[in-house]
């Protein structure tokens, strides 16, 4: 398996092709501009030790190394040998609302924020569950298909946002719904879903779906985020806040905790609600009660013993250097006059 220590310094090798129509561009003003002279044959006769393809080729090395270089750089690695792990999990999804009203800022510095904080605690405790997040307002959508790769977990779940559900509302019913398709339902590990909404559901029958996933043993459980007394729902432009939302009358909108909705979908999901604060998640919580859940012993392989393999890529490109170095740019008249194939006339 290959793969490279430092991806990021792979985007230097852009400025390659680059390096090439600038060459060209160069090449072609010289051969205009040695045009411009005369007589071509004149003008050669003139400058014999002019060559046009040296050029290219001493050019043509140059940037070879210095794509050698980059790759070296960026330090290419192959995993010389595999092992069997064994592993013990659960299947976890996450249901993210992503509504507007997870912007209001009655848990510090909003509910969404502060929900996505608690996410991320929460898969720096996991070790050999795989997790998902599906998100939703008015619609639900994957955002991260069930995986064991907790970096790509928290890199998908950095770009959460507010804006990236274009049809507004809270939608848990479909989100559920959407979780249990993503779930795979052969492999017979212990699953559970964790709602995380401020129980607003305005769109679909939430809690049907919440008693559909306990009869196929999977747990729903809710963690409630926001207050009974409620927030405004500030309007965000260009990542600033420029004010509130507010209704038909002009009287801001205030989005409140619906907890009674919250406590039904965990119910009937069988699993248990938990109110999150600026102190608590809940998660811990509801951790606690994915944790009792049945666990099935998968195999799965994995590299180790990546070895480095960037001094090969470096001596090609010090290689490439040196016969650079050493390709004269212009004819070499001694050689130039040695004609082996040449015909004599008798």
């Amino acid at each position: 398996m290959l793969r490279f220590a430092h991806t990021q310094f792979l985007w230097a090798l852009l400025i390659i092709p680059v390096f090439f129509i600038a060459f060209w561009a160069v090449s072609y003003w010289k051969r205009k501009a040695i045009a411009s002279l005369g007589d071509k044959g004149v003008v050669k006769l003139m400058m014999p030790q002019v060559s046009t393809t040296r050029p290219w080729w001493k050019f043509s090395f140059f940037a070879l190394a210095c794509a050698m270089l980059i790759i070296g750089i960026a330090d290419p690695q192959i995993g010389s040998k595999t092992e069997d792990v064994k592993r013990q999990g659960a299947d976890l999804m996450i249901l993210l609302d992503v509504s507007n009203s997870m912007l209001a800022q009655d848990l510090a510095p909003s509910r969404l924020e502060n929900a996505k904080r608690a996410i991320a605690q929460l898969i720096d405790r996991l070790h050999s569950d795989r997790i998902g997040i599906v998100v939703f307002a008015g619609e639900a959508y994957v955002q991260l298909p069930i995986t064991t790769d907790y970096s790509a977990a928290k890199l998908f779940l950095n770009t959460i946002s507010t804006d990236m559900v274009p049809t507004q509302g809270t939608a848990i019913g479909a989100a559920i719904d959407l979780g249990m398709q993503s779930f795979d339902f052969k492999n017979g590990t212990g699953k559970a879903m964790i709602v995380i909404t401020d129980g607003e559901n305005h769109e679909d029958d939430a809690v049907t779906a919440a008693k559909n996933a306990r009869s196929r043993d999977v747990s729903v459980h809710v963690v409630g985020v926001g207050s009974e007394a409620g927030a405004p729902i500030p309007v965000v432009e260009n990542g600033r806040q420029v004010g509130f939302h507010t209704d038909s009358t002009g009287q801001q909108v205030v989005s409140k905790l619906s907890e009674d909705m919250c406590k039904e979908i965990s119910s009937a999901g069988g699993g248990v609600y938990v109110r999150a604060n600026n102190t608590n998640s809940g998660l811990g919580i509801v951790m606690d009660q994915i944790n009792k859940m049945q666990r099935k012993t998968l195999d799965t392989k994995s590299f180790k013993d990546f070895e480095d393999r960037f001094q090969f890529f470096l001596g090609i490109a010090f290689v490439l250097l040196l016969v650079e170095f050493f390709i004269s740019g212009r004819k070499n008249m001694r050689l130039s006059a040695i004609k082996l194939f040449e015909v004599k006339k008798s």
